[in-house]
């Protein structure tokens, strides 16, 4: 089985501690890395700045609800980049409105999950979303 290189878009300090360890204990354990917000996001995608030598992610883990560039603006901002839109892009959010939703797959989203409350539903949610990416989807080998 494959490890997968994660990223983390979340600004919730709790939320993204919960997906590492949810991830740590994976028979194959991901490599992650976390960002707080889209502009972030997109600087480590881009490696600019700091992010020079940031890795290609297999998978995004994308909140919705962060400061300074939210979550949607960061999937437009993905989805439209020709060196980028190829990457899967999971929200992971707390939000289960229908307009969310609907916004998220008409800007390319490839899952949208909505962040379960209790702690043990919470790391179920993400080793799932783990193991299909691992073990059942086909990923582009665009690796650079």
């Amino acid at each position: 089985m494959r490890s997968l290189q994660i990223l983390v878009v979340d600004d919730d300090d709790a939320d993204a501690l919960m997906i590492e360890e949810a991830l740590a204990t994976a028979e194959t354990q991901a490599t992650v890395d976390r960002v707080t917000d889209g502009r972030e996001a997109l600087d480590y995608l881009r490696r600019e700045g700091p992010y020079a030598e940031a890795r290609r992610p297999d998978l995004i883990l994308l909140d919705l609800n962060m400061p300074r560039m939210d979550g949607r603006e960061t999937l437009a901002a993905i989805k439209t980049d020709d060196r980028l839109k190829a990457i899967p892009v999971v929200i992971l959010t707390t939000s289960g409105a229908a307009p969310d939703i609907v916004a998220s797959y008409q800007q390319r989203a490839n899952a949208y999950v909505t962040k379960p409350f209790g702690l043990d539903d919470f790391e179920s949610t993400v080793r799932q979303i783990d193991r299909f990416y691992r073990e059942v989807a086909s990923l582009p080998d665009v690796r650079s």
